[in-house]
């Protein structure tokens, strides 16, 4: 028989514990140590096959959250662990206390690391490789050991920023030969140009990396450790923060509320990415691919609220909005660079990769129908509203009126 299991959306559980599970009061003021105390009560009372929070279930925990936060061993050194393994079998007695000093302790220790390796990874990066010299580099992550020495740390780095070059070097030598194959007249790059620019692409790479790494709050490495404590109780079990929820929900839905654009960071600027057919954005005719948004004022507010050097989530989070509310942007044009104010009135918008849809394929003389359903989806909040279901019925019967015959 098959085992059933309950999908925990814990983050919803905050406003009904009280009345729905217990009625015990949660009054820490510390809101780590709050969250802490709810998933453990809900998981405990309220999971449909609790697990007791003892020395076996605390290593488990200490093993999971380490592979989580360093699973490639490129950051922590085996001094770090040496302090952190202290812990292995007391999480679940800090759990209970509510008592946060492993966490501290290796979330610091994790920002203290990335720091430092920031700096050996664009020294490694400045200098050319010797693809002529043989090296191995060992990819089985789980058999290999924490580094001892600063000196191990960045010869660890170094194989693997090689190896990264390597890869783009290959792809670019390709790409070469193919040009030669089309053109005879082409003139192709030496082999220290083509390496050159495969190492500048790992750099900056490497900078994307580590400026996302850079806008993650505690709260985000928080949510980290927390997943791997409930997902101790089953595999399917997750604690979404409020932003991963948003996007859960906007992917389980194919929609949400907003203008109708996706953006990007790059360096400090808030970048459209894609306009989104149908959208707000899109039906005003006046946001474009490339262009960089400055400032964001709501309607009921006076002053704009600059999101240059802003994290990305909390930009996105002033941008979208309810339907029918509107929202002024301050925005730097990509074709003349010139910069003006858009004011652009939400709306639904409906992600349109995301639904089943259906074509008539003639093969042999006969008309066969083909359903592309890209993932399951439903509304959360309105079940009866469109879900993959449905539209795959619809579908069926519109193909059926076709003259599907398969």
């Amino acid at each position: 028989m098959k085992r059933n299991y309950k999908f925990l959306v814990l983050v919803l559980l905050m406003a009904a514990a009280s009345c729905s599970f217990t009625t015990k009061t949660f009054n820490d003021p510390n809101k780590d140590k709050l969250l802490i105390d709810l998933i453990t009560y809900v998981l405990e009372r309220g999971h449909y096959d609790a697990k007791s929070i003892d020395d076996g279930f605390s290593k488990e925990v200490y093993k999971d959250y380490l592979d989580a936060v360093d699973p490639l061993k490129r950051f922590f050194y085996e001094k770090d662990v040496k302090e952190f393994v202290v812990y292995q079998d007391k999480i679940d007695d800090q759990i209970r206390g509510k008592d946060l000093t492993f966490f501290n302790l290796t979330h610091d220790r994790l920002l203290e690391r990335m720091k430092e390796v920031r700096g050996i990874y664009k020294e490694i990066l400045a200098q050319p490789f010797d693809f002529s010299e043989e090296e191995d580099i060992n990819t089985n992550y789980e058999e290999i050991e924490y580094v001892s020495s600063r000196v191990e740390l960045k010869e660890r780095w170094r194989k693997q920023l090689k190896f990264s070059t390597l890869g783009n070097y290959y792809d670019k030598k390709e790409e070469e030969a193919k040009k030669l194959e089309k053109d005879p007249s082409y003139k192709m790059k030496s082999d220290s140009e083509l390496e050159k620019e495969a190492r500048e692409s790992v750099l900056t790479s490497m900078d994307e990396y580590f400026d996302f790494s850079e806008e993650l709050e505690r709260k985000d490495y928080f949510a980290v450790y927390i997943n791997a404590i409930v997902e101790e109780f089953d595999p399917h079990t997750f604690y979404f923060a409020p932003q991963d929820k948003d996007r859960f929900d906007i992917a389980m839905s194919g929609k949400l509320e907003g203008i109708g654009a996706r953006l990007q960071k790059k360096s400090d600027n808030i970048t459209i990415m894609e306009v989104i057919s149908g959208g707000p954005a899109w039906l005003s005719d006046k946001l474009s691919e490339g262009d960089i948004i400055l400032k964001v004022r709501q309607e009921n507010e006076e002053n704009p609220v600059s999101i240059v050097g802003m994290r990305l989530d909390d930009a996105v989070n002033l941008i979208k909005g309810p339907k029918d509310s509107k929202v002024t942007l301050t925005v730097k044009k990509k074709m003349m660079g010139n910069i003006e104010d858009i004011t652009i009135i939400r709306d639904v918008v409906e992600l349109d990769e995301t639904y089943a849809k259906s074509a008539l394929v003639n093969k042999n003389g006969r008309e066969f129908g083909l359903i592309n359903l890209p993932k399951f989806y439903f509304d959360m909040e309105n079940y009866a509203d469109r879900n993959a279901a449905s539209d795959v019925q619809k579908e069926i019967i519109r193909l059926k009126k076709a003259g599907m015959e398969g």
